[in-house]
């Protein structure tokens, strides 16, 4: 474990009321409970951002954050530049499930359910958003895993993941449980990886430019399995196991006389089963100390219907020579007693090297930070 306990460890926790939100907002907030390893603390962000998914930074500072159970979009502007959210603006309304932001060329792209829109020139207009442009809304319109996370690769395409459509299932259509890729204006989409149940959350190693992802395992087949997976695709093509084979090693009850789990890409990182893993970061800062440079950090948004509850964090996952070696908890204490007050969903890296969290459960983003010589 990265910390032992909490008489250890003194956690230093600052709420800026100002454009983080009034007392109503900050009820159920109690990042006094988050546990962190020495030198590290957390901070409220925003405490007014109801449903808060997945996030996406502009060049200038301003932070996009899309939702799951709720139709909007906020937009969190930092026009000065001193670390706070200005204000809250929400900036969409009405659409389909917008989980998914990416930010690319001064453009906002939102992920809807069966859809892409491009907004653009967004930034001038906060107040006052443009019309979305329709790039591509050929993807199916199942909501069973239908939300979206996307990001932008160094190979400049827009990486779109499409989830089952059930809990365990196989479907003749290809792009069900993939990956897939297109150009910024919606052209060439394909299919870059397959077998992949459902992931909420990719990064690109900055050291190989491979694309790393998290993928959630299937339900129902004990508390203890399958674990959820850390994967990586160094190429096209490959092809990661679901619905044949769960977790590299458990053949499916009844697709597994199919196929055969050596048939496929296991899982670079068994992680927590059931933690429902979902965005992820490799630390590109300067901010924390070097052992957390270039490592993975994971949102674990916490299961549903383990007996009992487990995920609910931020963990890391430690390379060596681009291989998993270790694999901890970071930050904890959104479950407490058996009941969540935060689930954790998305980590960024800001510019100054702080790590921000969004938490849907809560309605917030939390931001934390390293000093030297902090006990």
């Amino acid at each position: 474990m990265l910390f032992r306990t909490v008489n250890k460890v003194l956690f230093f926790i600052t709420v800026v009321i100002a454009g983080c939100g009034s007392a109503d907002h900050l009820k159920g907030i109690h990042l006094d409970k988050v546990r962190l390893p020495p030198g590290f603390s957390i901070s409220l962000y925003s405490a007014m951002v109801p449903n808060a998914r997945s996030m996406a930074l502009s060049p200038s500072g301003t932070l996009f954050v899309g939702s799951r159970k709720k139709d909007v979009v906020y937009a969190l502007p930092d026009r000065n530049h001193d670390n706070r959210p200005d204000e809250v603006i929400t900036l969409l309304k009405g659409l389909n499930t917008p989980n998914g932001v990416a930010f690319h060329n001064g453009s906002l792209y939102v992920a809807e359910i069966n859809r892409i829109l491009r907004y653009d020139g967004i930034e001038a207009r906060l107040k006052n958003p443009p019309a979305g442009v329709v790039i591509n809304e050929s993807f199916p319109s199942d909501t069973h895993h239908g939300w979206k996370y996307i990001a932008f690769g160094p190979d400049g395409l827009l990486y779109v993941p499409i989830g089952a459509p059930c809990n365990i299932c196989e479907e003749k259509d290809g792009r069900y449980a993939s990956i897939m890729r297109m150009k910024p204006d919606g052209s060439q989409l394909e299919i870059f990886a397959a077998g992949i149940r459902n992931t909420v959350g990719f990064d690109w190693n900055p050291a190989t430019g491979i694309l790393w992802f998290t993928d959630n395992g299937a339900d129902w087949l004990g508390d203890d399995r399958p674990p959820d997976e850390l994967n990586r695709a160094p190429q096209k093509g490959l092809h990661f196991g679901y619905p044949y084979c769960h977790g590299g090693s458990i053949p499916d009850s009844q697709y597994g006389r199919k196929k055969t789990c050596g048939e496929f890409i296991p899982p670079t990182l068994k992680l927590g089963p059931h933690v429902a893993a979902l965005g992820m970061k490799f630390y590109t800062g300067k901010m924390f100390p070097e052992k957390y440079r270039r490592q993975i950090f994971i949102a674990e948004h916490g299961s549903w219907n383990r007996t009992d509850p487990i995920g609910y964090r931020i963990t890391l996952a430690s390379l060596a020579a681009n291989q998993p070696a270790k694999y901890d908890i970071f930050a904890d204490g959104w479950l407490q007693g058996g009941k969540a007050w935060g689930r954790p969903v998305d980590v960024l890296v800001m510019p100054d090297g702080a790590l921000l969290v969004s938490d849907d459960r809560a309605g917030a983003i939390y931001r934390i930070t390293y000093k030297p010589g902090k006990i």
